[in-house]
């Protein structure tokens, strides 16, 4: 395994463990700030549309620049944007200081999917990507759970800081690790990059990142709710279910990962299914307290499963200019975030209860594994014809 994917998972840690600690750590801080859930929410959900903006805008304005610097450029921006979180002494600056993080996130993970890819046999591409997101998945299993301990404990501004030390640690990682030999390829420019929206299966790609991910967050936002109201655990237990959690996004990733460069399609079809029926089974036992704890593990386990696939799948139809697609299908990740964290609120604020968010998410999830099939059948018919394209050539005569 090159040692600059260690550099990148490092990255990926810090990054996810302020995108998704937050959930943990909801109702205290929308008590500190005097706001409801819908409104603690956006913590969550204007952070994701953050990304979306900072993984078009940056990766967009950087496409020319040598990669590395601009990966430790977009660690520094982190570093600021958790600070500000930390000393924060508003609702309005605490989302200020979760909107500047935020913008590094989706430029990072696209970038850097990118560069990871680079360092490995064309079949072990996926396998790459999913090293890099094994961090995001490790800020799940240790780092949420322990970072809304600490939060409870000492305050949830302590959770903050810790983050930013972590941000800092993975500068140095990023700097020391990651290879000068990435800033040998930088992009042709952002007109080249743009000629990948041109396919249809990009978009299409997309639009089942938006929608399989818009299903998991929408459960997942409001979780801390789900288990201390529903399923009737005491807000202290809530970082130790978040462990099992994490450990399902863990294996997932990894083995999904595995799965992509076999059958990427196929693998990606079954498992958005295995998300929907989860989700809604989750709802059905979440009364259920051993039950909530199997389903923790499976929305985990499926809803990461599909992460190296969905990003392997818009490089690869955008092989030519993978860079801009790339953060693109990060921005489409957080979209569905924000959309999930957003339709979560809706039916809470309907007085649905705390189970309507997996219902929701459960629906979204059919959406995406619809759109998933039609995108496969397509791909398939393309890929038909310019076979029969290529054999009705004639041999040149000679």
């Amino acid at each position: 395994m090159p040692i600059g994917l260690i550099a990148l998972a490092l990255g990926g840690f810090g990054i996810g463990l302020t995108e998704f600690v937050i959930a943990g750590l909801l109702p205290e801080v929308a008590a500190d700030f005097h706001v409801d859930e819908a409104a603690a929410g956006w913590l969550i959900s204007g952070y994701a549309l953050a990304v979306v903006v900072g993984a078009l805008g940056l990766t967009a304005a950087v496409t020319r620049l040598p990669r590395k610097p601009v990966l430790i450029g977009l660690m520094v921006l982190f570093i600021a944007g958790n600070a500000l979180s930390a000393i924060a002494p508003s609702y309005e600056i605490m989302l200020s200081g979760r909107i500047l993080a935020a913008l590094c996130h989706g430029a990072f993970f696209g970038i850097g999917s990118v560069v990871a890819a680079g360092m490995v046999a064309p079949e072990k591409k996926a396998s790459a990507i999913a090293i890099m997101f094994t961090g995001l998945t490790a800020a799940n299993v240790l780092g949420v759970p322990f970072g809304t301990l600490l939060g409870q404990a000492l305050g949830w501004r302590s959770t903050f800081w810790a983050i930013t030390v972590i941000g800092v640690i993975a500068l140095i990682g990023v700097a020391v690790l990651v290879p000068r030999s990435t800033d040998a390829a930088p992009s042709a420019g952002l007109r080249h990059e743009l000629t990948a929206f041109r396919s249809g299966q990009v978009w299409l790609s997309i639009a089942v990142t938006v929608l399989g991910f818009g299903g998991m967050f929408g459960a997942f936002t409001y979780i801390a709710y789900t288990l201390t109201d529903v399923s009737g655990f005491a807000s202290a237990a809530v970082p130790w279910l978040l462990i099992v959690f994490g450990v399902g996004m863990f294996v997932g990733n990894a083995l999904g990962g595995r799965f992509a460069d076999r059958a990427l399609d196929k693998s990606l079809i079954i498992i958005l299914a295995g998300l929907a029926v989860v989700l809604a089974a989750f709802a059905l036992v979440a009364v259920n307290q051993v039950a909530t704890i199997a389903a923790l593990l499976l929305m985990g386990f499926f809803g990461f499963a599909t992460v190296a696939g969905l990003q392997m799948r818009v490089m690869k139809y955008a092989e030519h200019a993978p860079t801009l697609a790339s953060g693109a299908n990060i921005a489409a990740f957080n979209l569905g975030n924000a959309l999930g964290a957003w339709i979560g609120g809706l039916t809470i604020t309907a007085d649905l209860g705390y189970t309507s968010p997996l219902w929701a998410g459960s629906l979204i999830t059919v959406g995406a594994v619809i759109v998933m099939a039609f995108a496969a059948v397509t791909a398939r018919r393309l890929a038909r014809r310019s076979a029969a394209k290529k054999t009705e050539q004639p041999l040149p005569v000679g």
